[in-house]
């Protein structure tokens, strides 16, 4: 089993900013990639980022290209997402994945470990 932890999460203004951190333990061998995903009230689950566990690969939704920056490090097994430029339609859950699968993927079901999630809330 691999166990993911979220944290980070908070409310903040529009135009601010929050790092999400998401801490990896367990079997992690065989693992590719991690991805964050999030999921507003009443919407699907949608993708946001990924990054391969080697951190040489990332991929990012186009409604967050050039505002969010995945990161990884290895030493301390934890992806980061780094949030810039926070809009109110960022506001929902965000979910830690990690998953076996290649290519690098955009899709849940590609994801076989999940997180509890963080809020993260940006008032107008």
């Amino acid at each position: 089993q691999v166990q993911l932890v979220e944290s980070g999460g908070g409310l903040v203004q529009a135009g601010g900013s929050l790092r999400l951190s998401c801490a990896t333990s367990g079997r992690t061998i065989g693992i590719y990639a991690v991805g964050w995903f999030r999921q507003a009230p009443g919407k699907e689950r949608e993708f946001v980022a990924a990054v391969t566990w080697s951190g040489s690969i990332t991929k990012y939704h186009d409604t967050v290209k050039g505002r969010f920056t995945i990161s990884r490090d290895n030493a301390k097994n934890t992806v980061y997402l780094q949030m810039n430029s926070l809009k109110p339609e960022d506001t929902a859950v965000y979910y830690c994945a990690a998953g076996r699968n290649w290519p690098l993927s955009g899709n849940d079901y590609d994801y076989n470990y999940w997180g509890q999630g963080t809020q993260v809330t940006v008032s107008s």
